[in-house]
């Protein structure tokens, strides 16, 4: 396939990696300094350092011409990012006098709740596209998500992927095709499922960051990890969402490699937070998007307002809005009334 990956962060750049050997592949950067760069070195040091391109990849700060000459998108913005490149694409569409305009195949690689509408990343997307001039064909779109470093899937290291739509004959054929080498791409019908996974273990790791910043042993993240898992599925499930997605990828997988990974920025904020660190310094160190910051508000309050019980993600909420220390917020989730599991 003729494959643009639009974003070329750490992500949207290991995919590249990942997929220019059996696909052609265009890596779409809005920086024009960034793609001389990578274009120069032949790497992305800026994102993802050490891990050379193949020599069929092609980088490119030409929206149009990455975009048009495309079989699939795959859209690789942070969740911030999302919805303002769907416009692009949006406006590109309507503006677009060619007999084969962008294609309407289409993926996204960010996980959260959009910060300050609470959205998954699909209702951003149908947010976008129903305001769109030629809305009257069905996309066909998912979530590619699931267990996933970007530096692992860069160096070719066994990885394996959910890719979530509503359309599973579409999940199936295109996860048949990205399917190959160390990426093994499992397709899923639990787009909501997927997604609330993807999101709400962030602030679950950040949650086992602070547990181990706090030396507080492995017993309390094994914990951590179990009644999170609870909360992920409980929140799912008031959603819409399958019980039996979140024993999968997109839910255990994703949690136990962000809770436990030591490339998990999530988690890297929690460990720092238990330093005493400011959450401000701490992302401007992390050079890279830590959403479960911004995922654990929106969850929180989302769930408040449905009567969902999470009290861990209120617990990071809290500590992230900076109304409780870190040891408070440990003492509160200890000090909770005993009950049935």
């Amino acid at each position: 396939m003729q494959i643009a990956i639009l974003g070329a962060g750490a992500w949207g750049t290991a995919l590249a990696i990942a997929l220019a050997p059996r696909h052609h592949v265009c890596l779409w950067a809005r920086d024009k300094a960034q793609v001389t760069v990578m274009n120069t070195r032949r790497e992305n040091p800026l994102y993802l350092a050490d891990c050379p391109f193949p020599e069929a990849l092609q980088v490119t700060s030409d929206f149009t011409t990455a975009v048009t000459s495309a079989d699939l998108l795959i859209l690789a913005a942070p969740l911030a990012g999302l919805r303002p490149l769907l416009e692009q694409l949006r406006q590109l569409s309507q503006l677009s006098t060619s007999a084969t305009p962008a294609p309407r195949r289409f993926l996204w690689v960010c996980k959260g709740l959009e910060a300050m509408t609470g959205k998954l990343p699909h209702q951003v997307v149908t947010d976008v596209l129903d305001h769109a001039a030629d809305a009257t064909a069905t996309p066909s779109w998912g979530a590619l998500t699931g267990p996933s470093f970007a530096f692992e899937v860069a160096q070719g290291l066994p990885t394996a992927l959910t890719l979530a739509t509503t359309d599973i004959t579409f999940a199936t054929d295109i996860a048949h095709a990205l399917h190959g080498g160390n990426l093994r791409i499992y397709a899923n019908d639990d787009l909501i499922g997927a997604e609330v996974g993807g999101a709400v273990k962030n602030v679950m790791a950040i949650a086992a960051g602070v547990s181990d910043g706090l030396g507080l042993g492995h017993n309390a993240r094994a914990a951590l990890l179990t009644r999170g898992l609870v909360e992920i599925t409980r929140f799912g499930m008031a959603l819409g969402a399958r019980r039996e997605t979140f024993t999968g990828l997109t839910g255990l997988g994703d949690l136990i490699l962000t809770c436990t990974g030591d490339l998990s920025r999530n988690r890297r904020v929690g460990l720092l937070l238990a330093e005493g660190q400011n959450l401000t310094a701490i992302q401007h160190t992390l050079g890279h998007v830590a959403e479960g910051v911004f995922t654990a508000r929106e969850v929180a309050q989302r769930a408040a307002a449905m009567g969902i019980d999470m009290p861990i993600t209120a617990a990071v909420a809290g500590l992230l809005d900076g109304r409780t220390t870190p040891r408070e917020t440990v003492h509160q989730l200890m000090a909770r009334d005993a009950r049935t599991e």
